[in-house]
């Protein structure tokens, strides 16, 4: 895995799936990510078998965007464990609504999605501004898809939403073994994925799941 400013992030960029426009979606955050010196991508188009143990192994970083559908028993253990053995996991928006048959990424990701309003304007509390990924952010607005999710209390919330006079993360990030999970619930099409702030937090989250910390 990658130490900090000692090489380039060897990073796969996943888009596929159902349901979403992962295509303009994908394409999106590939122009938000490439930008980036820091990282070296490798793209994926709706092929999961680069979640195969031999095929992610050689990647610090995985940034993923899919919706629905299954995953084989040869992909599932090959992107859990090499999570768990370090591998560093930025989930986009639908990343929560992936493999619903599927608890050990449920679990991994950190949560699911459970419902959404309708496509709006809505505004975004930040949580941790302290965090590396919301450093300096109090408040801002996006007009996206809110996602409502059920997830795991022990998450890092970092910031949140209102929704029916409740709070619902909008970003969270969490450890599973030795890796870095991070989960943005931005970016529901290409135009949610090309504001200005939902590309400060990718870039942000990619910088901080896909750097090891020293041991």
């Amino acid at each position: 895995m990658a130490d900090s400013g000692a090489r380039a992030i060897e990073t796969l960029q996943y888009a596929g799936g159902e349901i979403h426009d992962w295509q303009g979606c994908g394409e999106a955050i590939y122009e938000a990510i490439r930008q980036m010196p820091q990282l070296q991508i490798t793209r994926s188009k709706d092929d999961l078998s680069y979640l195969e143990q031999q095929r992610i192994a050689p990647f610090d970083l995985a940034v993923f965007y899919h919706t629905v559908t299954e995953l084989t028993d040869a992909q599932k253990n090959g992107l859990l464990n090499w999570v768990n053995a370090g591998g560093g996991f930025v989930g986009v928006h639908s990343a929560a609504d992936s493999f619903r048959d599927c608890p050990e990424y449920r679990a991994m990701v950190g949560g699911h999605f459970v419902t959404h309003p309708q496509y709006r304007k809505y505004m975004v509390s930040v949580v941790d501004p302290t965090h590396p990924i919301t450093e300096g952010l109090e408040e801002f607005w996006v007009e996206d898809e809110q996602y409502v999710t059920d997830y795991d209390p022990r998450n890092e919330v970092l910031a949140t939403a209102l929704y029916k006079g409740g709070l619902t993360p909008v970003v969270w990030t969490k450890s599973w073994g030795k890796g870095k999970v991070c989960w943005i619930a931005l970016g529901h099409d290409a135009k949610a994925c090309r504001q200005e702030v939902f590309v400060t937090l990718l870039q942000r989250a990619c910088l901080w799941a896909g750097t090891r910390d020293a041991e």
